[in-house]
């Protein structure tokens, strides 16, 4: 690795800025992309630029001042990506994956082709398209653009429901009565060495339909932790990607295990590596990247990982009620986003409760999980 890396970060958010503390350690010079003039990276990155990372000649001159690029969100423009590849700016993952997993329905039919489980699925042009699959539903509706945190999901059981389904493109995806989902993070570097992460257990919020939770490691027998393994390790070895990938599964009634989604950047159901894990899922991101031997992904503690949202009714600069009374309880170690404004359901922070055993982790985490309030 030579002297210092300038390394390019598209999106300034939690992720990003959990990503450059752990690069602290790897004396990256790292530079930021947000449209956000107050994004949670801001302060702690070595130049920031306010612009938006979907625009192609904006992306391309942020690019151009990088050895490395990568990101913290996948709604990126893909074809500035590619112009840099070809203009020597490594790009990880590379603009061929990107492009993929932004759409859901490419990213359904990569996993057909390369024999990957996955729910049955059906892609729609337009909403006209549902009468023809009236005999398909119960399913979901995923746009295949743009949709993320639950955003662009909508659940279908019949025609009494076509007033609320999106007319434009989308994948309409079996229902798949599941027992768990569950989530694999995997990292390659450019050598080829590929690692995953032990399996967690996600608990999502009834209301907001994005990760509530997590428990680490998950409750699932060890045949099923390895199958689940080898098929995250099978995906990102499928896209060639190099840097780390989550890979959200449904375990069924059945014991099949199939592949919702994937997102190619460090994700929500990492972040208790920080605390939990001997390596933690932006080091090893970090270490991918770099070409540099992947860390031991071994955890040191069984933990759950708690969401920290702003509160319904709250709208405005970010107040933070019960700091001291979680932070009382032995193992809850707390991580704020550094984002000024709160507004309902936004992602402000998250609590990692480590324990012995999952049980402890578990029984500590109820008695914090609704101590602190984001409020304004």
């Amino acid at each position: 690795m030579k002297g210092e890396v300038k390394l390019g970060i598209l999106g300034g958010g939690q992720l990003g800025r959990m990503l450059m503390q752990a690069g602290l350690d790897f004396n990256l010079y790292t530079l930021v992309l947000d449209p956000d003039e107050n994004a949670p990276c801001k302060d702690i990155c070595h130049e920031f630029y306010v612009g938006s990372f979907r625009d192609f000649d904006t992306v391309y001159e942020f690019g151009k001042q990088c050895d490395i690029l990568t990101i913290e969100i996948e709604h990126v423009n893909a074809d500035a990506l590619e112009k840099l590849e070809q203009e020597g700016v490594k790009v990880y993952p590379d603009a061929k994956t990107v492009r993929t997993i932004q759409d859901k329905g490419l990213q359904k039919e990569f996993y057909r082709q390369h024999n990957i489980p996955t729910s049955d699925f059906i892609l729609l042009k337009d909403k006209s398209e549902l009468q023809q699959s009236i005999d398909f539903l119960p399913a979901f509706q995923k746009l295949r653009r743009e949709g993320y945190d639950g955003r662009g999901v909508t659940r279908l059981t019949g025609e009494a429901d076509f007033g609320k389904a999106f007319e434009e493109p989308s994948v309409l995806e079996k229902l798949v009565d599941f027992e768990k989902e569950i989530s694999v993070i995997v990292a390659r570097n450019e050598s080829g060495e590929v690692t995953a992460f032990p399996v967690v257990e996600l608990s999502f919020h009834p209301e907001h339909n994005l990760v509530d939770s997590l428990f680490a490691p998950a409750n699932v027998p060890y045949k099923l932790q390895r199958h689940a393994i080898e098929i995250a390790t099978r995906v990102i070895e499928a896209f060639g990607m190099v840097g780390i990938l989550a890979v959200e599964m449904f375990l069924t009634k059945d014991g099949q295990i199939l592949v919702n989604e994937v997102a190619p950047r460090p994700h929500n159901s990492g972040h208790h590596t920080i605390k939990a894990n001997y390596t933690s899922q932006y080091e090893q991101h970090l270490r991918a990247i770099l070409n540099l031997p992947l860390g031991s992904t071994e955890i040191q503690s069984a933990a759950v990982m708690l969401n920290l949202l702003g509160e319904p009714g709250y709208d405005g600069e970010a107040k933070y009620e019960g700091l001291q009374e979680a932070l009382a309880v032995p193992g809850v170690y707390i991580h704020l986003y550094g984002k000024k404004y709160t507004r309902p359901a936004r992602k402000m922070g998250h609590i990692t409760v480590l324990g012995q055993s999952i049980e402890e982790a578990q029984q500590r985490a109820e008695s914090v999980k609704n101590v602190i309030k984001v409020k304004a």
